[in-house]
């Protein structure tokens, strides 16, 4: 009887050298694709100091209502404007906003919608009762008011 050699039956091992390449192109991909953005504010915003703050649990929920001096005094005058997104409105035009805001989301989170208005400091309130009152027309109860924190020695 003859004796035969048995092979051994070794995978090749598996080659890393793309890795880095498929790593850098996914990475390019998200960031290429992501969208970082903010709303360009057309008016001036200093929101108020505040000592007890309550944070938001869910941003996707929340839409903002600007509320200030326009930056271009020339243009859109030195009243105080409302700023949704990257637009002026007129008050009536609130419900119109909310509406496509709580078209955006899901069915079961339309209830859940919060809005925040972001006032200037130096605003009068006649213009957040104004939007209060379109909010209240378009069925928007939860509102919250923005605010940042005071520091110790502000108080």
């Amino acid at each position: 009887m003859s004796k035969f050699a048995k092979k051994s039956k070794s995978t090749p091992a598996i080659s890393t050298a793309s890795l880095p390449d498929i790593v850098f192109m996914l990475l390019f991909f998200f960031m290429v694709t992501t969208v970082l953005r903010e709303t360009t504010l057309l008016i001036e915003n200093k929101v108020p100091r505040a000592t007890q703050l309550q944070k938001l649990e869910k941003k996707s929920l929340v839409s903002f209502i600007y509320v200030g001096k326009p930056k271009e005094t020339n243009r859109y005058g030195t009243e105080p404007r409302i700023q949704v997104n990257d637009a002026l409105i007129a008050p009536r035009d609130i419900p119109r906003f909310v509406y496509q805001e709580k078209d955006k989301l899901d069915e079961a989170e339309r209830d859940k919608l919060t809005v925040s208005l972001k006032v200037d400091v130096e605003t009068k309130m006649g213009i957040v009762s104004d939007i209060k009152q379109q909010l209240r027309e378009a069925d928007a109860l939860k509102i919250n008011y923005s605010a940042v924190q005071a520091l110790a020695k502000d108080n």
